[in-house]
């Protein structure tokens, strides 16, 4: 199996991460560098203050100078003043102690102001030709960076998160691409188109999902060549059987001679059995292998039961029925032949089975958006751990029923298979006294 596809994630991944340190890291120097600055405005504002003081210092106007530093002061909250090149202070505030002595602590209006002092730095302005300078320090207001910590917190978690989600999306959508295009091919071909193959979705892929569509087309094309097969099978299966039985009635139609009527009769009966062994058999292969959907008709329910009730009252005239059923029962998205085949051989399988000088009984309840139909016979029942396999193929509980000429053991399979065709089900359960309870589910739309 070829690995480009972990070779892949290898290199997105580690192109990835290093790419989003890369840029998270360019992107915080950057922003923090811009942020250091002083506004224009407020640079400007700075730097004509420092012009006027200037002013004010050259003409020798003390008094106006103080005046003025007083009020720049009072309007801005903060410590401002001017002192000459040996610190000796002119107007304004003194200088601070945590100044004296430091030759540096006087900054450029021009100079990056670091984000992380808990303190606003003073900012000097140098009169010209003199020596003497305007400082203040940096008003509040002026104070660079106010949103820094929340822009941090924005650039180094939410940015990163908000990138790391994209191409978890982005490598999402590569992963599952193939295994969507993987599950249409796997859905068509359990939809009976058994031409369909993988590959044909991949393009040109060529990595382990690739592999896996061959592997998958591969089995395609043994499983459909199997169905094929026995689809071929069982046509060959029907016309090879029914040729001749076809042929077998005519020649026993034809035949009058008394002598051998006894054995005519057996053959004709046997005939008869293999005919319907063979008609169940295939309409049984037919549902198991096709899975059809039987749901194109309207029909009311309980018209259906009449013409079965009918039906089973001239085929066991020595049986006893008694039904209690609504006026009408209206269902939609059905097949009248798949249900009525289904109901019918539940029914003849209970009337089989009772006694003649028990009930059947046949009742259809009404329960929300479904119908319930209970066919309750007086049979011998089922053993509990079997009342789910009675609904396999040619099985028949030899210990509790009388094995029946009549029955092949596919009634009851059918049954299931077609109700399941049209949305149906049917539940098999003992009752209290004796007997076998059969109830079919079978929903209104």
């Amino acid at each position: 199996m070829s690995r480009q596809l972990f070779w892949k994630m290898c290199i997105i991944f580690a192109t990835g991460v290093v790419a989003l340190f890369y840029f998270i890291n360019l992107l915080t120097s950057r922003t923090e560098e811009g942020m250091s600055m002083l506004a224009l405005e407020h640079r400007q504002q700075i730097t004509d203050w420092g012009r006027r003081a200037e002013k004010m210092y050259k003409s020798g106007d003390i008094v106006r100078l103080s005046q003025f530093l007083e009020a720049l002061k009072q309007q801005e909250n903060t410590w401002v003043s001017v002192v000459s090149f040996d610190y000796a202070n002119v107007a304004g505030d003194p200088i601070k102690e945590v100044y004296q002595g430091d030759p540096m602590f006087g900054r450029s209006v021009d100079w990056k102001i670091h984000l992380y002092l808990d303190y606003n730095p003073v900012m000097e302005v140098a009169f010209e030709n003199v020596r003497a300078n305007f400082l203040i320090q940096l008003p509040k207001r002026m104070r660079p960076g106010a949103y820094w910590r929340y822009i941090q917190l924005t650039i180094q978690i939410i940015i990163p998160t908000i990138l790391l989600a994209l191409l978890c999306v982005l490598f999402y959508r590569y992963i599952m691409k193939p295994l969507l295009q993987l599950q249409s091919a796997t859905r068509l071909f359990s939809e009976g188109q058994l031409d369909s193959r993988a590959s044909e979705f991949m393009g040109k892929r060529n990595d382990e999902f690739s592999d896996l569509a061959k592997t998958f087309d591969d089995m395609a094309s043994r499983i459909g060549e199997q169905i094929l097969n026995q689809r071929q099978l069982i046509a060959d299966l029907s016309h090879e059987l029914r040729t001749p039985l076809t042929r077998l009635d005519i020649a026993l139609a034809t035949v009058n001679d008394e002598q051998a009527s006894g054995n005519i009769k057996r053959i004709e009966r046997e005939s008869k059995h293999i005919r319907r062994l063979v008609e169940d058999t295939l309409s049984l292969a037919w549902i198991e292998n096709e899975k059809p959907k039987l749901k194109n008709e309207s029909l009311d329910l309980i018209d259906l039961l009449d013409v079965l009730i009918t039906d089973a009252t001239f085929e066991f005239p020595d049986k006893n029925m008694r039904s209690q059923l609504p006026d009408t029962a209206l269902i939609e998205n059905s097949n009248h032949r798949a249900l009525g085949q289904a109901i019918e051989n539940i029914l003849r399988n209970a009337l089989r089975y009772t006694p003649k000088d028990k009930v059947v009984e046949i009742t259809l309840l009404v329960k929300n958006d479904q119908y319930e139909i209970a066919i309750l016979d007086r049979g011998p029942g089922v053993p509990e751990d079997l009342l789910q396999t009675i609904f396999k193929p040619f099985f028949r509980v030899d210990k509790s029923r009388e094995r029946n000429g009549n029955s092949f053991g596919l009634g009851l399979a059918l049954a299931q298979r077609q109700l399941s065709a049209i949305r149906a089900e049917v539940k098999a359960s003992n009752r209290k006294g004796g007997g076998l309870a059969m109830i079919i589910t079978i929903p209104k739309k």
